[in-house]
């Protein structure tokens, strides 16, 4: 349970990461006394940029390994396109790719007291997609600050780019699926089954049971994106970006 004294400090910080982000004047860090020390502190930030952004239009969420707590945070709809976009105007500084696997949520999943099965899950997404996560920070070096000031910012998202519906894709073997990277028609990352998850399938349920406090159950119509295959790739201004799946197909976007 958060403190009323930090949960003021938590409400001013996300009030910094904001500005920071919406006047495309980045700073080094939050101030030591607004740094948020836990997850929970990291998550009522994410809260409060969310009430800012105001129409969510889904989650990213990811575990750093097959065995680790799953954490997310929310984004936009306003920061969502459709492969083939292009990405223009100051708010693309940083410009970090990540290739992941999304999910379309077919039907809701308002919060209930018995957990959902992963096979109610799973029957409840519409469609699965490659997608590209555009990663942005309200940080000038987001890997130089504070983890948890990074965590807070949104998990450094910035935009999410989703391909066409991939078919049958419940017959798909993730752990042994292939992506490659290219930047400007060079590959720079070629990964077979490298989502740090583990099973990627796993964080669904756990966002649609653990996650439902925070995010009020999920909707029909909410994207939910599964984590970086390829790690964090910067790309140039100007440059052209592919994200290729074997099986689950492909998605572009260009920065202007």
């Amino acid at each position: 349970m958060i403190s009323g004294s930090r949960e003021k400090d938590m409400i001013e910080a996300a009030d910094l990461l904001l500005d920071a982000r919406r006047t495309h004047t980045p700073i080094a860090d939050l101030p030591p006394a607004l740094q948020p020390t836990s997850l929970e502190e990291v998550a009522r930030v994410h809260q409060e940029m969310a009430l800012a952004y105001e129409d969510i239009g889904g989650w990213k969420i990811g575990a750093g390994a097959p065995d680790a707590t799953p954490f997310f945070a929310p984004m936009p709809r306003a920061w969502m396109a459709a492969s083939g976009a292009v990405l223009s105007g100051p708010r693309y500084r940083y410009r970090v790719l990540e290739c992941e696997i999304s999910f379309l949520v077919g039907q809701d999943l308002p919060p209930r007291q018995q957990p959902y099965t992963r096979e109610e899950v799973l029957a409840a997404m519409a469609s699965c997609h490659p997608a590209i996560e555009e990663l942005e920070s309200g940080l000038i070096d987001p890997k130089a600050a504070n983890n948890f000031s990074a965590l807070a910012d949104l998990q450094m998202h910035g935009g999410f780019i989703h391909g066409l519906a991939c078919a049958d894709w419940k017959s798909l073997t993730f752990a042994t699926e292939t992506v490659t990277l290219s930047i400007d028609g060079v590959a720079r990352v070629e990964r077979t089954g490298s989502n740090t998850s583990g099973d990627l399938l796993r964080l669904l349920p756990y966002l649609a049971n653990e996650g439902a406090a925070r995010t009020g159950g999920l909707r029909a119509g909410q994207w939910i994106t599964t984590g970086s295959w390829t790690g964090n790739t910067p790309a140039p201004a100007g440059s052209h970006a592919k994200a290729c799946f074997a099986h689950a197909g492909s998605v572009t976007l260009r920065f202007a």
